[in-house]
């Protein structure tokens, strides 16, 4: 298999396999049911949300099995490892296990969330490593997919049930898509997911073309996503059809590794003929003066090997690393801390709000999670890809984007959108959500090459991981401090209804978030210099 062939087929394969990466997403759509099947507290419930995020406590230990293990063994042990914690929690809310105990629960939560962590290394080191001239394209819009997550989870139930199932019967199809998906895909997908030579066209200039049309792909996709979720909570389209149509958005990438497979096959077609052509008119009495035609004009396999030639001075350029250290070195450095909280009340408060995304909406006497779970998802879609775009624009442009500002803009309008929570509008509601979403998808999508252009591409598996361990530290004491204050209003009912349940949370993460944004600010002071040397070459 030529080798650009095998480099998109790897991508649309990463596509895949992002999208039904983010199982996560998934929790608020049955949180309420697994709360009244393990008859627990709001504190508890937030602590098995916490679990899911804590198995990324480990997900270290995927950085370091993808360098000593085949990547499709890698993706397999995730697959495997999302298969049991999901799985044995629907055969629990499913009623075919008698009994599972709480810790045990939080066991099963813990796994699903690791899971994902190895998934997600075999994604990033597929992307980075395939098109290392263009690794935050590839990774932005690979990743991207995975804020659709939600969104196809939710067409696919609805599809499933036609929306005449109850709360009980959608948690349990959640739960099942949760387990057997990611593993099905993975299966399918194993045998592509690969390291290929960086040296073939697709990593070269001729990707620039490609990427546009992927860039094409993927908006149309999103924008479906958006719509799609709209239309289905007025109705006015049935749940099938927009599986069906979602379904289709995500076979479409496959043109790509189509289209380089029948360029191989003409461009070998054509030095067959050539070659022939040429036999024979050597064999003429002038074949001296066809011999220097055929040298005046190299053949189409040699064509297309010149077009893909990048100076060594463009690579540097794109691939620039402010250093390359190991994880001791790095929780050394001022920049990796101030990165840290920048996550911590970025992109992982953005996490905590979608992960009580049903508790909130319940207290507001919502009946739409699933809606509002999809609408966070579609949008989280966009918010990864717009890093992508705006880097492949300024790119092209020899301009260099600065992580740490684009980090400092995303966060600034979060803020708002705390403090319009505040109201008790739906309007209010759905517009703080989509904000939320979209702007802790471009934070979450940035990360990925902030942790590379700061602390270096040799570590990125590791050094990746030890960032996101802000995760579970932030799902822990975000949720529960949001479960006490949920806890301090309910007054002798079980459940807290009211805007009055969320309100002083909602104060603290809007306060919390514009520090967020100032520490933004300091990291891109100290990294300035960086960054304009960059621009310089």
């Amino acid at each position: 298999m030529p080798p650009s062939l095998a480099q998109w087929l790897c991508l649309v394969a990463v596509i895949w396999l992002q999208t039904i990466a983010g199982t996560n997403t998934n929790f608020p759509a049955y949180s309420s049911q697994l709360k009244q099947a393990l008859s627990i507290s709001q504190v508890k419930l937030n602590n098995l949300a916490f679990a899911s995020d804590a198995g990324k406590l480990l997900g270290w230990f995927s950085g370091i099995a993808a360098v000593y293990l085949p990547l499709w063994l890698v993706l397999l042990v995730g697959a495997l490892l999302g298969l049991v914690g999901n799985g044995i929690q629907y055969l629990f809310v499913a009623h075919k296990v008698t009994s599972v105990s709480y810790p045990g629960m939080f066991l099963l939560a813990f796994l699903a969330g690791n899971s994902i962590c190895w998934i997600n290394t075999v994604c990033y080191v597929v992307a980075i490593h395939n098109f290392p001239l263009h690794r935050q394209v590839a990774v932005g819009l690979t990743t991207s997919y995975q804020g659709l997550s939600a969104s196809v989870y939710t067409d696919i139930v609805d599809a499933a049930l036609n929306k005449r199932g109850g709360t009980g019967a959608r948690a349990e199809a959640y739960l099942l898509l949760n387990s057997v998906l990611p593993m099905a895909v993975s299966l399918a997908t194993a045998p592509f997911v690969r390291v290929v030579d960086a040296d073939g066209p697709g990593a070269g200039k001729n990707a620039h073309g490609r990427f546009i049309i992927l860039f094409i792909i993927t908006i149309a996709t999103g924008i479906y996503a958006v719509v799609s979720s709209m239309v289905s909570v007025s109705g006015a389209l049935p749940a099938v059809y927009n599986a069906m149509g979602m379904g289709i958005f995500l076979l479409i990438p496959i043109i790509l590794p189509l289209a380089e497979c029948v360029k191989h096959v003409l461009a070998r077609t054509e030095k067959r003929v050539h070659d022939v052509m040429t036999e024979q008119e050597n064999s003429d009495p002038g074949g001296d003066e066809s011999g220097l035609k055929s040298e005046a004009h190299p053949q189409a396999g040699d064509q297309e090997e010149a077009v893909v030639v990048v100076r060594p001075s463009e690579e540097v350029a794109i691939n620039g690393v402010r250093e390359e250290v190991g994880a001791r070195v790095m929780v050394k450095r001022v920049e990796f801390w101030l990165y840290f909280f920048v996550y911590l009340f970025g992109a992982t408060l953005g996490l905590v709000f979608l992960n009580n995304l049903g508790q909130i909406a319940e207290s507001r006497g919502s009946s739409k999670t699933s809606s509002l779970v999809s609408l966070s998802s579609s949008f989280g879609f966009f918010g990864r890809l717009i890093p992508s775009l705006f880097d492949y624009l300024f790119e092209s442009r020899k301009y260099v984007v600065s992580r740490p500002a684009s980090m400092a803009v995303m966060m600034a309008p979060m803020v708002g959108a705390y403090f319009l929570l505040l109201s008790p509008a739906t309007a209010a509601l759905y517009v703080s959500t989509a904000i939320i979403g979209i702007c802790t998808g471009a934070i979450t999508s940035i990360s990925v090459a902030t942790t590379a252009e700061l602390f270096g591409t040799k570590n990125f598996g590791v050094n990746h991981n030890i960032l996101v361990i802000n995760i579970p530290i932030g799902s822990f004491v975000f949720g529960y401090a949001a479960a006490l204050l949920y806890r301090s209003q309910r007054g002798s009912d079980e459940k807290c209804m009211g805007m009055e349940c969320y309100s002083t949370t909602f104060v603290i993460w809007g306060c919390l978030c514009l520090l967020g944004t100032v520490l933004a600010l300091v990291l891109y002071a100290r990294t300035r210099k960086f960054y304009s040397r960059s621009i310089e070459k």
